[in-house]
């Protein structure tokens, strides 16, 4: 059996551009080091949720580590663990954002949001300024954490079927009236609608003088990483929402900044890699964020440079003693103004015992030609297992863990 390394290169996939004639930014970047990958390994596409589904980081990520949707239990919850704080069952969280709008064609409309910088101890006192509100029987606890960023608590038998405030396009919707899902979550949609407006009396007349909602969800009871795939090890990120997935999943979460220099960052992580190898991890998971981001400037020649600066950091895979996977999360298009696309994504596995197939190049449409067809999320950990001899053998059931597809290290003996 081999242990499983996989590069997350965020947002890697794109649309074909006519500036880099009719390609995507990773079809017309030279990349010899994927491309050598492709040529010794198996490859395909994915879509983390289904095709033509455009997902976010968090729900693609839990998706392909083989978790339900009705598992998940929301990117809030993910970014109060990430951050260090205690999350439990008793308590529904969101995402609260300190945010600047204006009143117009009858509804408020976001118009900015606080300087990291500049702005960082105004937001602060102004979001525990609304710290400890109670609505109803239900009590709001913020917990600022960077630029008037919060992590909301709602104490009080709250639900956390409701809708966002925060319509995400703040240029096409106003602020939104937060909404029950169902009908059991009608008295936290009320009292949400209520804190909103005693928020915006408390802010009023100053620069920042609303806070917007989403991300809603709860602390969910599932089985850890390795009950579930027999798997231990590292998941390595900057952002905080992803250690908070791993810690959900019982995977050990290790932080690791990203800076200009997008190649010293992945080549770092590609140390990391071996170096939990050596340490006896069976499963290292490294996110890197900077194609994503590269995607979100809506250059596509920016997209092509930057996969290639990556590239070159992937000289020294550990194709040898591990199975190696290099994939993304989802399609970050440098065109047109979408944030996501669901778009497919290339995937290549390599390593030993993998059989390669003819694909020689690594992109979307050449990856599509490979032996792995198109892939949905919850394929990947399979597929992974599989080709680390660590099958799950169905028709064995040796386990009591619902979803598992791999061996825990301890079974019960009898």
């Amino acid at each position: 059996m081999h242990p499983i390394v996989v590069f997350l290169l965020d947002g890697l996939a794109d649309r074909a551009h006519d500036s880099l004639g009719g390609r995507t930014g990773l079809e017309a970047a030279v990349t010899p080091n994927l491309d050598r990958l492709c040529q010794g390994g198996s490859c395909g596409v994915l879509y983390a949720i289904g095709l033509g589904r455009a997902p976010s980081s968090e729900v693609a990520h839990w998706s392909m580590f083989g978790y339900r949707l009705d598992e998940f239990p929301g990117r809030a919850v993910f970014e109060a663990l990430g951050r260090g704080q205690e999350v439990s069952t008793e308590h529904v969280f969101a995402y609260a954002a300190l945010r600047p709008a204006e009143r117009r064609d009858g509804g408020w409309w976001l118009t900015g949001r606080p300087d990291p910088e500049r702005d960082a101890d105004e937001a602060q006192r102004l979001v525990e300024s609304c710290d400890g509100i109670t609505i109803d029987g239900l009590t709001f606890s913020l917990s600022h954490v960077w630029r008037g960023e919060a992590v909301l608590r709602i104490s009080g038998a709250a639900d956390e079927r409701v809708t966002d405030t925060d319509a995400f396009f703040r240029d096409r919707h106003p602020v939104l009236r937060p909404q029950a899902l169902v009908r059991e979550a009608e008295r936290t949609a009320r009292a949400a609608e209520a804190w909103s407006h005693e928020v915006m009396r408390r802010l009023e007349g100053q620069r920042f003088n609303l806070i917007t909602l989403k991300w809603w969800g709860r602390p969910r009871d599932v089985p850890t990483f390795e009950q579930r795939h027999g798997l231990r090890g590292t998941f390595v990120a900057s952002s905080a929402f992803l250690r908070g997935l791993a810690l959900a999943v019982g995977l050990e979460a290790r932080e690791e900044g990203e800076s200009d220099d997008a190649a010293g960052d992945l080549r770092g992580r590609v140390q990391i890699a071996h170096e939990r190898l050596d340490a006896g991890d069976t499963f290292v998971f490294c996110h890197v964020k900077s194609a994503d981001a590269a995607g979100h400037t809506k250059d596509p020649h920016q997209k092509q440079a930057m996969i290639e600066t990556l590239d070159s950091a992937l000289a020294e895979l550990p194709t040898d003693r591990a199975i190696v996977c290099v994939t993304g999360d989802h399609a970050t298009p440098a065109y047109p103004d979408v944030i996501h696309s669901g778009d497919p994504v290339p995937f290549v596995v390599a390593g030993p015992g993998v059989r390669a197939d003819r694909v020689r190049e690594f992109g979307e449409l050449t990856c599509a030609e490979g032996i792995l067809g198109q892939l949905r999320g919850p394929d990947m950990m399979p597929v992974l297992l599989n080709a680390a001899d660590r099958p799950l053998f169905l028709g064995s059931r040796p386990t009591p863990f619902d979803g598992a597809d791999g061996y825990p290290s301890l079974l019960d003996p009898l």
